[in-house]
């Protein structure tokens, strides 16, 4: 993707890393690592609970940063910036959006997640379906995901920002990240994670907000944002076309949803579909959820992320613009040779937007803070899906193969994933540079609306619909499969033109949004769920307690870590236990789904705050 000399080249010596820039860096690293080994000593990590889930006992502010930051990753970072460049503001729905997910999964999907005692997502719907095979063939869907889509975009992103930042060599950088990343995540299971997730949040919000008030003072502030961004236009074109030319809706986030690039349907209903499956049954996302010290707890870490995903408009994407109304030719490049010349992609430079402003921006000092920003937002959703992938490989896979496996076997199970999980994105990263990285953020949402739209249908009709049955979710699931990897498979064959090049896709690509496509797939799988379903018994009525909204009880679960119903594995002390020993303190496990009902209503107003200024923010940039 990048040749080294290319961006090293490009710097000049006062943009080397200064003594200030690299003390900075040393002293934040070490700062990780002390959090990560605080937060391992807190918590019991020699059982399953403990490792996995923390032990259950998280507060809402780690678990509201936690789930920000392995969101906001550095893939995002980059994606987000480089897409406000090419597109302006509507990329922001991809944030937004999130809101009524997030809410959606405090108020509907954790108690149900809860009161099913579980700890992975496919070990729901096997509870909920019975039978092996769906159970199985998510955890694969979801190991596959995060290698393809997570850890090759994020690493990618990485990279690329070391390199245009410091012109360190590519590997060296990459090797040196994963190595304290993997670290921290084998030692210390989530507890380690979540903890290091806080602190990597509070230093990328308050690097963000410096970065983004230096760069509205370069243009002389909001007001003048929109008229420069129409004028940002490269010196050298591609003759009688119109590819250089900002978008004349750049500040509108809803767009003609015929000739939109984020159409208002797609970002309304296709975003909705794919934010579903992301936020209410995502492994990396559910399992912060899953680690609360009550639901009020849940409830609060959801609320506080709704609000810092209010934030990248005006940190991220407004800056990303910003950068190319400051440097038109490196961001706004759309002759391919030119393009090649400034970042080693001949699609197109917007990716290289957010690092261009921190090289020309920071002074000295604080250019190191924001590369260790970069560096943070990268190990935070490394670690994340480092910790989650472990987790959904130990439960769903190795306990199926290895019925009598121990504790300890487990646990030794989960770290070795990590270490091979790590060995194949070091492996992936020639072939990440070798692929066409001109739209980062397009590409990661484009491959989830291929993939995860079935997910959605069967976890919103298993737990809202009691009489869908196991054939109807798997031969739901099988179908969508098929038409997504059809539609994949499209996309790989036959790329977006380039600049100036005729439009010659064959029309189920040209002409159906990756978005609206989402909408197609999920109705499809839904009606084949549906269908198969109603064609085959109902399921028995004693195999849904406690596992669809319908039939949720107030006493207490037993949880299970192999899809039996019996007390937790940890030595916690279940409604019908008694306790037995185990070692070091006990991990609790949350109880119940009931609730305070001070903090209850606390949550409840705050939610509803929260909507109304999400739809205020809408309306006003709509």
């Amino acid at each position: 993707m990048m040749e080294g000399n290319a961006t090293a080249g490009s710097l000049t010596p006062s943009q080397q890393l200064s003594v200030a820039d690299l003390v900075v860096v040393v002293v934040y690293f070490s700062l990780n690592v002390a959090v990560g080994i605080w937060s391992s000593c807190r918590v019991n990590r020699n059982t399953v609970s403990g490792y996995f889930l923390a032990g259950r006992d998280m507060a809402w502010w780690p678990i509201g940063a936690s789930l920000f930051a392995s969101s906001e990753g550095s893939g995002l970072f980059l994606g987000l910036a480089g897409t406000g460049a090419a597109g302006g503001i509507a990329v922001t729905g991809f944030e937004w959006n999130a809101t009524y997910a997030l809410l959606a999964l405090a108020w509907v999907f954790v108690p149900v997640y809860i009161s099913s005692g579980i700890v992975t997502m496919p070990e729901y719907l096997q509870r909920r379906f019975g039978g092996e095979r769906i159970r199985m063939y998510l955890s694969a869907l979801s190991l596959l995901l995060s290698i393809f889509t997570k850890i090759s975009t994020d690493l990618y992103s990485g990279a690329l920002f070391v390199q245009v930042c410091l012109g360190w060599n590519l590997y060296l950088s990459t090797v040196l990240m994963l190595v304290v990343t993997g670290l921290y995540t084998i030692a210390g299971g989530l507890a380690a994670v979540i903890y290091t997730d806080a602190l990597q949040t509070l230093i990328m919000v308050l690097g963000a907000i410096v970065l983004a008030v230096k760069a509205f003072n370069e243009i002389g502030g909001y007001p003048n944002l929109e008229e420069a961004y129409l004028k940002a236009v490269p010196s050298k074109i591609v003759p009688n076309t119109t590819c250089h030319l900002p978008r004349a809706d750049a500040m509108h986030l809803f767009r003609d949803p015929v000739s939109g690039d984020l159409p208002w349907t797609g970002m309304t209903f296709g975003l909705s579909i794919m934010a579903t499956w992301y936020w209410c049954t995502d492994q990396v996302i559910v399992q912060r959820s899953l680690s609360a010290k009550s639901l009020s707890h849940a409830k609060a870490g959801s609320i506080l992320a709704s609000y810092l995903k209010m934030l990248p408009l005006f940190i991220i994407i407004m800056p990303g613009m910003i950068s190319r109304i400051l440097y038109p030719d490196d961001v706004a490049c759309v002759d391919p040779e030119e393009c090649a010349r400034v970042c080693g992609a001949d699609v197109g430079c917007s990716n290289i937007a957010y690092p261009k402003l921190v090289v020309e921006l920071m002074p000295s000092g604080l250019r190191g803070l924001m590369i260790a920003v970069m560096m943070a937002a990268l190990m935070s959703s490394l670690t994340s899906i480092f910790n989650s992938s472990s987790t959904l490989f130990t439960m769903d896979i190795w306990r199926k193969l290895r019925l009598g496996a121990g504790e300890r076997e487990l646990l030794l199970v989960g770290r070795v994933v990590t270490v091979v999980l790590v060995a194949l994105s070091v492996v992936w990263i020639p072939i990440l540079q070798s692929s066409s990285g001109g739209q980062l953020y397009v590409y990661i949402q484009a491959v989830t609306s291929y993939l995860a739209p079935p997910v959605t249908a069967v976890f919103v009709l298993a737990v809202f619909w009691p009489r869908a049955n196991e054939q109807g979710a798997f031969w739901g699931l099988m179908v969508g499969l098929v038409l997504g990897l059809a539609r994949m498979g499209l996309e790989l064959a036959h790329p977006s033109p380039r600049c100036g090049v005729p439009d010659q896709r064959p029309w189920l690509l040209a002409g159906i949004h990756y978005l609206h496509f989402a909408v197609l797939l999920c109705a499809l799988t839904g009606a084949v769920v549906v269908g198969g379903s109603l064609l085959t018994p109902p399921p028995p009525l004693a195999q849904l307690k406690d596992l669809t909204w319908w039939t949720l009880s107030q006493e207490h679960p037993q949880p299970s870590m192999d899809g039996t119903s019996q007390g937790p594995p940890d030595g916690s002390c279940s409604a019908t236990q008694q306790p037995s020993k185990a070692e070091g303190p006990p991990a609790t496990t949350l109880g119940d789904v009931t609730e305070p009902r001070f903090w209850a209503r606390v949550c409840g107003v705050n939610a509803l705050v929260l909507m109304c200024v999400n739809i205020f923010c809408y309306a006003y940039f709509a």
